[in-house]
């Protein structure tokens, strides 16, 4: 910087950096390495077993899912029988669906899961965290965008538990007077 660049504002600043050298070009002229970028390949490792299944357990309210997942041609078994059964409210079965069309991968994965616990409306979200962890497991490329929709959290709302001395969990019984 010589003695006529003085710096009174931000603008003028703005313009002194417009007219330095870069430091890249700076960097060029000494001989260094030149360390290749790294490639963009998932962090986590592809967890298969031996059938060719990732496995995963899903959690929500009470209900615990198990979840095996494989190639396939999109179809859902839900303790033995087909989602369209189990989950007879198209809302339910649009919840399980969820993380296949965060991934773009509808009707390309088998789920095979067991539930126990809970009611529809928590086996249907168990399913669904399950279906995103197995999901991962299967293809680690696609964890950024599962884990932005927030299907791999783990939802921790549970149901309080009934108080001593009370109705339920804070209802106190009926009052009466006489």
């Amino acid at each position: 910087m010589s003695d006529t660049d003085t710096v009174s504002s931000l603008a003028d600043l703005k313009n002194l950096t417009a007219n330095a050298p870069a430091p890249a070009a700076a960097a060029a002229d000494v001989d260094a390495p030149v360390v290749p970028a790294a490639p963009t390949a998932p962090l986590r490792d592809r967890e298969v077993d031996a059938q060719g299944r990732s496995y995963a357990t899903g959690r929500r309210k009470d209900a615990v899912a198990r979840v095996w997942l494989k190639p396939g041609s999109g179809k859902v078994t839900v303790n033995g029988r087909d989602q369209e059964v189990y989950f007879a409210r198209p809302t339910l079965r649009l919840v399980i669906n969820q993380p296949f069309q965060v991934a773009g991968r509808e009707g390309q994965y088998d789920i095979v899961c067991t539930v126990k616990g809970g009611g529809l409306s928590g086996q249907a979200g168990a399913v669904k965290h399950g279906i995103a962890q197995a999901l991962t497991k299967f293809e680690p490329a696609l964890r950024s965008a599962v884990k932005a929709a927030g299907f791999l959290t783990r939802d921790p709302r549970v149901v309080e538990r009934k108080k001593y001395g009370r109705a339920k969990a804070r209802r106190s019984f009926q009052f009466s007077k006489r």
